[in-house]
Order: C-alpha cells, then structure tokens, then sequence
C-alpha cells in the first residue's frame, strides 16, 4: 500500500485518548491514544480467523501493524453487552458444543463443553461453564408469551430449558429429526419403521411404544425408555409444522456450527480464561453487533 494511501486510511480511524480504566485492562499506559473504528475492524478479523492471519490481514487492508497479542487484549478488554433481541420471543433451541483447552501437561489437551441458545429468528447466545448468564438471558425479554423450547434428547439441554419462563408459559419439543434418527437405529423392518414414523409425526407416541412392545431386541428397549423420558416433550408435529411453529432444534445447530469455525480453527487450542469472551465476539459477529463506523 502507497504512503498516501496509508495516510488517508490513517486519517479515517478516529484517534482518541484512552481512559484510565480501559488504559489498564489493554496494559496501555494512562493517556494513551487509540483508534475505536481500527479496534472494531480488528474485533471483525479476530472474530474469523486467528490472532496471527488477523494481524497479517489488518496490515494488508490499512497498513498499519497491529500484533496479534494486542488484538488479544481487545477482544478480552472489551466489554460486551448482551444481544437484544427485539418483540415477543416464541421459540428458541439449545445445543451444546465443544473447544479444546490447553492443559498444565505440555502437548495434552482436553475437550470441554459450552452451551448455545438461539432464539428463532433473532439473537444467538453462548456461554462456557455460566449457564445462569444464558437462562437470565432467555428470561430477561419482556412480553414472552407460551415460548416453545426445542432441543435434543440431552439432559444438560432440558436441565437448561427448565429454567425458562415459567411451567405453564414453556412449552417443551424434542427435536423431530433426533427423535427420526434414534428410532431407525432400531433397526428391522422398513415396513414397521415407517408405520412407526408416521405415528410419531402425528404424536402417537402410546401406539408406537405399544407396536415396539413386540419387538425384544436391545435397541427397540433402549427406544422404548427414550419414549417414556420423553413422552410429554413428544407434539403432534404434523400439525406444528402446519401450524408454522418450529419442529427442530436447527437453527442452533447451525450455530454451533458457526461458532465451531473459529474455535475448532486447526491447531486451536484455548486458555480456559479467554474462552468466554471469545464465544461473545464469535456471537457479536454472527448477530451482527459489532458496528464499524467509517
């Protein structure tokens, strides 16, 4: 990039002087200046790709070195306020993911899991070990009227959703597409597994569990216990996805899978402390929050 060029992009990122407490929390010193626009454009880069491609990237774009470790003092300096969501919230779905934590133990590493929460249409959360902070979330939208919580056979996840509103506001659906892939793990005759399929689409979960009671292998067991666990999470889905109300957890799925592209990055490998606010950019950028003003 030309000197002008540096110039003119120079000329456009704000300069301001850095207060006391941020001046800290960045290990600036008191008085320091700083860019808010060239900050955000860093928070964007760090929020895809890692430290290291972002400081190569940033100098690319602007011309101006910004070193990895100082993006990562931005992103753990910044103080994110949480999505919100706007009208009446009527579904959401929880999922949960995985990142990778570096260990005392040189080259060891080890998976833990955190927790996502979307609400359809709108908003995506996710928290690592702070699964308070996503209940107070759900529950701090006004207006919330008979929400359907959607989630998988997990009991972490329907820990989570009985948390929720109240019993009588909440409304509780296994995911349809896990309920489908554990019952053809039964096995069999295509023939029953469709029957079966089509009783459980219309929520005759009594008539499917009473067909499966001919059948004694170990899997149509297992299927039987996940019937009567689930049973009252078990709608007449046909008429849901009718009715144009949400049937599958999805949407957070999906999240988790974006969330997933930068923390599962090759190689990755994260200080437990850092994952937290890592998981508020990556959701800041997937929610559209973080406003780069020019």
């Amino acid at each position: 990039m030309g000197t002008g060029r540096v110039k003119e992009v120079k000329s456009c990122v704000g300069i301001v002087k850095v207060k006391s407490k941020k001046a800290r929390k960045l290990g600036l010193k008191k008085g320091a200046r700083r860019s808010p626009v060239l900050e955000k454009c860093c928070l964007l880069l760090s929020a895809n790709e890692s430290f290291q491609n972002a400081e190569r990237d940033v100098e690319l774009l602007t011309g101006i070195k910004i070193g990895h470790s100082s993006q990562h003092r931005w992103v753990q300096a910044e103080e994110w306020r949480e999505p919100v969501v706007k009208g009446v919230v009527s579904e959401l779905s929880i999922d949960g993911g995985k990142v990778r934590l570096r260990t005392a133990e040189q080259g060891e590493c080890e998976w833990r899991d955190y927790k996502a929460m979307r609400i359809h249409g709108s908003k995506c959360a996710a928290t690592f070990q702070d699964n308070d902070s996503l209940i107070a979330w759900a529950n701090g939208h006004s207006g919330r009227r008979n929400i359907t919580c959607v989630g998988d056979g997990h009991d972490g996840v329907w820990n989570l959703i009985a948390e929720i509103a109240t019993p009588d506001q909440r409304r509780e659906v296994l995911d349809w597409y896990h309920l489908k892939e554990n019952l053809f793990k039964v096995g069999g005759s295509q023939r029953r597994l469709h029957r079966l399929e089509s009783l459980l689409w219309q929520g005759m979960w009594t008539d499917a569990y009473r067909e499966l009671g001919t059948v004694a292998t170990p899997e149509a067991t297992r299927f039987r216990a996940y019937l009567t666990k689930h049973r009252a999470r078990i709608v007449d889905y046909q008429l849901d996805q009718e009715l144009g109300i949400c049937i599958g957890s999805g949407a957070v799925e999906s999240t988790i899978k974006q969330i997933g592209m930068r923390m599962k990055i090759s190689g990755a490998q994260w200080n437990r402390r850092y994952v937290p606010q890592m998981l508020k950019l990556r959701c800041a950028y997937l929610n559209g929050d973080i406003q780069v003003a020019m």
